[in-house]
């Protein structure tokens, strides 16, 4: 049974960090702009809420990764997911926006109509359709499948004999303890596993194919710490919010300028953990330059000092197929598991799988120009929240909310019904001279 349709001026998917952060900046600065948040799981938070593996925490420090307008009240810097998820849920409470939030509306499809200057929502809510009606649609549901991580094809694992686990559906009853673990991934994940995961385990052993680069921050911030005893927070949060924004900043020009600087350090910082014979080279040195791919942080150094103390290792080879007991190695050796950890990834997925329509003509977002990062080209009415690769996702997501609001008073004040941005034809003529020449 269908119900009746719903009509708001703006529709924000996802009830996580973009799509709280954006709410509060709807609701203060455009406080006469009727809007919904439809949220498919029952929660707020969205990867903080939807993560559960051991240690889960985010990799920025939350001067960064926080709100501008909330401020991080506490010296540490490096939090755990359920710190996180609770700051989230704050911001919704504090400004309101919580109470413009339906959860377990699962959007599946969006239809703009030049007509109407309408976008018509279709949704799944419990198995029944509901539509809503809206003027503005703002896409807040991240980059990647919420239902399935990425897990590789790997020959004969359907023999393995022990249990096989993705971090992004973490059993809440799993008990490691005791255990032998394989965690397969480099990446942030597995950083993050690893060192909670050896308090309790048998063994870990992080199995990677090639190394990342890790650095090591401190958990509490010293300067924070100071300051929120001196200043009053708002203040302290400001300051130390912008000393670290420099700092990355800094950080990554450095790292694109001059890479053998950074790798240095970073390779005598791991050096001070792991000591003189530790094989550096083969097991952090990675392929690539510093801020190729982005940089992975570890706490007080937890990852090296598991490794240090015995209770973890790193071993860098590549995956020949899965035996009975564990995993079989291209090198010959191999690693026998209780339990495989597939700190693999996740399946990228854009705008959370919705398929868009715009006058009856489906959108194919490889088609689209980006404007801004944050609109596509002949959509019109419509954003969308990506944070930055290189630096803390709320500074990204922060600066589209805020736009969109701007964007949103200036048609209101114009007497605008529809917003578009088209790319150049000079663009369009480029890009399709570059697609010739490739298929050529």
């Amino acid at each position: 049974m269908t119900q009746a349709a719903v009509n708001i001026d703006v529709l924000i998917m996802g009830a996580g960090l973009s799509g709280i952060g954006s709410a509060c900046h709807l609701q203060k600065h455009c406080p006469d702009k009727s809007y919904v948040i439809l949220e498919a799981r029952q929660a707020i938070g969205g990867t903080w809420d939807l993560f559960r593996y051991p240690g889960i925490r985010s990799d920025s420090d939350m001067f960064g990764y926080g709100y501008h307008f909330k401020p991080w009240t506490k010296a540490q810097s490096i939090v755990e997911g359920h710190d996180i998820k609770q700051y989230i849920e704050e911001a919704a409470s504090e400004h309101g926006v919580d109470q413009h939030i339906r959860f377990g509306h699962k959007i599946k499809s969006v239809e703009w109509s030049d007509a109407s200057a309408r976008w018509t929502v279709t949704v799944d809510v419990a198995g029944e359709e509901q539509q809503f009606i809206c003027k503005f649609f703002f896409s807040c549901g991240g980059y990647y499948n919420y239902e399935q991580g990425y897990t590789p094809d790997f020959e004969g694992i359907e023999n393995y004999q022990g249990q096989v686990i993705h971090p992004q559906h973490w059993p809440s009853d799993l008990d490691y303890s005791g255990k032998r673990i394989v965690v397969i991934g480099s990446g942030a994940t597995a950083v993050t596993l690893v060192p909670n995961l050896a308090k309790t385990a048998a063994s870990v052993t992080m199995l990677q194919r090639s190394p990342s680069y890790i650095a090591s921050l401190p958990a509490e911030d010293p300067l924070a710490k100071r300051l929120l005893q001196w200043l009053p927070t708002d203040w302290a949060y400001k300051l130390t919010r912008w000393k670290n924004i420099l700092f990355s900043m800094a950080t990554f020009s450095i790292a694109k300028k001059k890479p053998s600087l950074i790798k240095q350090r970073l390779s005598q910082q791991i050096r001070e953990y792991l000591g003189p014979d530790y094989d550096i080279k083969k097991h952090f040195r990675p392929r690539y330059e510093p801020w190729d791919q982005r940089l992975c942080m570890v706490p007080d150094g937890d990852l090296f000092q598991a490794i240090r103390s015995g209770k973890a290792e790193v071993v860098t080879d590549t995956i020949k197929g899965f035996t009975h007991e564990g995993i079989a190695l291209n090198s010959g050796e191999s690693l026998s598991a209780d339990i495989v950890v597939m700190a693999t990834g996740l399946k990228m997925e854009v705008f959370s799988g919705v398929t868009m329509t715009v006058n009856g003509k489906t959108i194919n977002t490889g088609d689209t120009f980006s404007y801004k990062g944050m609109m596509l080209s002949g959509v019109p009415n419509f954003a969308f929240a990506v944070g930055y690769t290189n630096a803390a996702w709320t500074l990204k997501s922060d600066l589209v909310g805020e736009y969109v609001c701007r964007l949103l008073n200036y048609m209101e004040q114009q007497g605008k019904h529809i917003c578009v941005t088209d790319a150049p034809l000079v663009l369009r003529a480029m890009n399709r001279l570059w697609i010739f020449l490739l298929v050529m």
